[in-house]
């Protein structure tokens, strides 16, 4: 990256942050209690920064979107490896899928919980913790896998 291009990109990551250091005493000063309780004055303290980070999370996720789509144009070997990881990450959520049940939630008693009916909803949940576990179970296996080789050398 050019000294040019950091420097920019120092500047804004500092005007961001002396933005929302700006907004963060102003909703300091006006204290916790003031703004539990009076709707107008919360509005015109807490919405703006609200739509602050808004903008500043849009703006990232477009740049981060946009310098990942030319690199991976610029880069077709990474494109490979990418897409081939996007497939091995599908595979894994088919088999997720396969076998989440779909089940009503119940509470300990076996009470049904309310919004708990059985349906797809019950298997996507289910499919998404099962996809949690499946992926937590080999990101430990890779770091037991490099604790022991670091043990052996």
């Amino acid at each position: 990256m050019s000294n040019k291009l950091s420097g920019i990109l120092t500047i804004v990551a500092a005007l961001i942050g002396v933005i929302t250091f700006y907004f963060f005493i102003r909703i300091v000063m006006v204290g916790d209690d003031i703004l539990e309780t009076d709707a107008a004055m919360q509005a015109s303290v807490v919405s703006p920064f609200i739509s602050f980070a808004n903008i500043v999370l849009i703006a990232t996720l477009a740049i981060t979107v946009v310098f990942s789509l030319v690199n991976l144009i610029k880069h077709p070997d990474v494109l490979k490896r990418s897409l081939i990881g996007v497939g091995v990450m599908a595979v894994i959520l088919v088999i997720a899928y396969s076998v989440a049940g779909d089940g009503a939630v119940t509470d300990g008693v076996g009470k049904i919980l309310p919004d708990g009916e059985a349906g797809t909803i019950s298997k996507w949940v289910s499919t998404l913790i099962n996809y949690s576990f499946i992926l937590g179970a080999i990101g430990l296996a890779f770091a037991a896998m490099d604790f022991i080789k670091g043990l052996v050398k």
